[in-house]
């Protein structure tokens, strides 16, 4: 059986052939400046030169690979949480790596479109216009007999507005024969009424007199009539107040149910709908900082020890001479394990305390300790 080859002191990244599985950062140069740094530094800590270590150079490549990804796989799965309600709707085709990104009310203001819809004051969904003819003498109207089934090709409705109002109050504010009963003959023409009829009588009066009697005869048309107004029974039959008394067309909003429930507004394939298509990529090893680095430093240790630990662990003892050496493989696999764990609580937390909530929290609490310790400076009284 051929001896395998185990830590020889040193390494080239340079001139290893595949150096590493995936090759995200192989041609980075400062990736390539550190590779055998790293496996340097690695080896010693697990104990080289004193003892041997059955790793090879790329082995220590492929932990400080998987390193640099797994932190990057944490800092970016934190940007698409933080920022998944900014991002959703934009293109796919632009890298986010080191990209700020501008917190906005883009799908805020897409969800509070829906509110204008049904309030009938904007929103994303098409008004579309129907109209009935109303017969002299007739109050009830069947939509669906008259107009739906025809329009729409059965497709449900729902009716949103009804134009059936009462002639507007001042229209008979002012009686074109008779005068408004003010007593004086001076036509304002300053304030545009000279259009309603010459032989109209004007007074120059506060503006809530004009508003109280135009509410006096809207209250007169509901209290002492039958004020125009509608039934609208199943969103299908119509009943119309007071009974007409001649043939005209009444119209009326409606919008398509399925318009409204149709949650597909945009058909772009190359939008972000999921945390999956978000674009980021393999991140610039070059761009990490310092505190970055040392993380994925001992991470990639921590790789190195699983990897030793799997290696050792083929035998749990070692025949030599006249005994055997019992490997220190479960003691590698439980430290690697508990190293790896105490180092991605390590970045979820700062990742967490750097979060948006986290900085207004702290800038609130500072406001606030600013202006308690303000509050107790002595104030000075000025003697003029």
């Amino acid at each position: 059986m051929p001896t395998i080859p185990i830590w020889p002191g040193s390494s080239s990244f340079t001139t290893t052939i595949s150096p590493t599985p995936f090759g995200f950062y192989d041609n980075d140069l400062e990736f390539q400046n550190n590779a055998d740094k790293v496996a340097s530094w690695c080896s010693q800590r697990l104990g080289y030169p004193i003892v041997d270590i059955e790793l090879q150079a790329v082995n220590f490549y492929t932990a400080f690979e998987e390193a640099i990804t797994t932190y990057a796989q944490y800092l970016y799965q934190y940007e698409i949480i933080e920022n998944m309600g900014t991002l959703e709707g934009t293109t796919t085709d632009d890298e986010l790596n080191n990209q700020y990104i501008q917190p906005n009310l883009g799908n805020i203001i897409a969800i509070s479109e829906q509110y204008g819809t049904e309030a009938g004051t904007g929103g994303n969904v098409d008004y579309r216009t129907g109209s009935i003819d109303i017969v002299a003498g007739q109050q009830k109207y069947s939509l669906d007999n008259l107009w739906t089934n025809v329009s729409e090709s059965e497709k449900p409705i729902e009716v949103k507005r009804i134009y059936h109002y009462a002639p507007a109050a001042i229209s008979r504010y002012f009686d074109p024969y008779a005068g408004t009963g003010t007593g004086i003959q001076s036509l304002m023409e300053t304030f545009g009424f000279g259009n309603y009829s010459p032989g109209v009588n004007f007074m120059l009066m506060p503006l809530y007199y004009d508003a109280l009697k135009i509410q006096a005869i809207e209250f007169n048309d509901q209290i002492r009539k039958s004020a125009y107004s509608f039934e609208l029974i199943n969103n299908n039959t119509l009943k119309i107040f007071p009974k007409p008394k001649r043939n005209e067309m009444l119209y009326f909003d409606y919008i398509l149910k399925e318009d409204r429930n149709n949650a597909i507004r945009n058909t772009a394939t190359n939008l972000v709908t999921n945390a999956s298509n978000v674009p980021y990529t393999n991140i610039l090893y070059e761009t990490i900082n310092a505190p970055g680095r040392n993380w994925i430093f001992r991470y990639t240790l921590a790789i190195a020890k699983e990897m030793l630990a799997n290696v050792r662990g083929k035998y749990s003892t070692v025949p030599i001479p006249g005994s055997e050496i019992t490997t220190n493989a479960e003691a590698l696999r439980s430290e690697a394990a508990s190293e790896k764990t105490s180092l991605i609580d390590e970045l979820k937390l700062m990742l967490e305390e750097s979060s948006r909530v986290k900085y207004m929290e702290r800038e609130a609490a500072i406001s606030q300790n600013t202006q308690d310790v303000l509050g107790k400076i002595p104030y000075p009284i000025y003697i003029y």
